[in-house]
């Protein structure tokens, strides 16, 4: 089904010399300009096309892909201003707005900012906003604890790190759950901490509780057998280090560290770790 702002497959009904039109069901006949033609389509054929409007607000075609589709976050650069609002590089031509009043702030030539694309309701073109509480939901009742999600840094406070959730939700991930430094439109793997009283989203960088322990172990024991047995990543080592190879802060390896020693897995001195048994 083709939409406004989203990807699709759809055959070739017609071709003429500027271009194919496409069956876009519900939308009608879609032109595909000729310069994303490929030489060998014929009537029939299907193609991957992205859907958006025209300047004169006519649903058209491109093989191009924008770095966002609606419903999407993304963290893009200011190309131009003017008295409708600001531009952004989505990697179309044409250019995407942020309306004035879908700017958390006014914006800034040159800069980037994280935005979220939705269809303005009236005009139906693809438009950006920066007011992402305004778009997406700061409250779940579907996401459980542990769930892996995919982030993009979209704050910063006193608290944290603000951070848009699978495209769709608002969450935090507080500072003491943020064991290396974030960037503003970084885009991170995550997992639900925990869900609050008030539906609000807690993230952490690794998994949470006895399941993200257990895990660990197991990646632990795993390293060793294929390095002789032995590690000098101790209970001392750098937290740069811990993080390269096992991708968790130093307080959850060390917790790791010391359940496989209370099992009398792995041995642990001022040097090294190693394994006690051949396993």
């Amino acid at each position: 089904m083709a939409q406004i702002g989203q990807f699709a497959r759809l055959p070739v009904v017609k071709l003429v010399d500027f271009g194919a039109y496409l069956d876009g069901t519900e939308l009608g006949t879609i032109l595909l300009p000729k310069r994303y033609l490929n030489s060998e389509l014929g009537i029939g054929d299907e193609v991957d096309v992205f859907i958006h409007l025209d300047s004169n607000d006519i649903p058209v075609a491109t093989t191009l892909k924008p770095r966002a589709c609606v419903g999407q976050a993304a963290y893009l650069p200011v190309v131009d201003i003017n008295d409708a609002g600001a531009f952004l590089d989505w990697g179309l031509p044409k250019h995407l707005l942020v309306p004035f009043n879908e700017q958390h702030k006014r914006f800034e030539l040159s800069r980037s900012y994280v935005v979220t694309l939705f269809l303005d309701p009236y005009s139906q073109r693809i438009t950006a906003s920066s007011k992402l509480n305004k778009h997406l939901h700061e409250t779940s009742r579907q996401l459980i604890p542990n769930q892996a999600v995919d982030l993009l840094i979209c704050g910063k406070s006193e608290m944290g790190y603000k951070a848009v959730i699978d495209n769709q939700y608002l969450g935090l991930i507080f500072r003491d759950d943020a064991f290396r430094p974030l960037s503003y439109g970084e885009n991170t793997r995550g997992y639900i901490k925990s869900i609050r009283g008030d539906g609000k989203i807690d993230l952490s960088l690794q998994p949470v509780g006895d399941k993200g322990r257990d895990r660990l172990q197991q990646k632990i024991l795993d390293y060793l057998k294929v390095n002789g047995g032995r590690s000098p990543l101790n209970d001392r080592a750098q937290p740069d280090d811990i993080y390269r190879e096992f991708n968790v802060s130093k307080g959850v390896y060390k917790k790791a560290l010391g359940a496989l020693y209370k099992q009398r897995l792995i041995a642990i001195d001022h040097k090294e770790i190693c394994l006690t048994k051949n396993l």
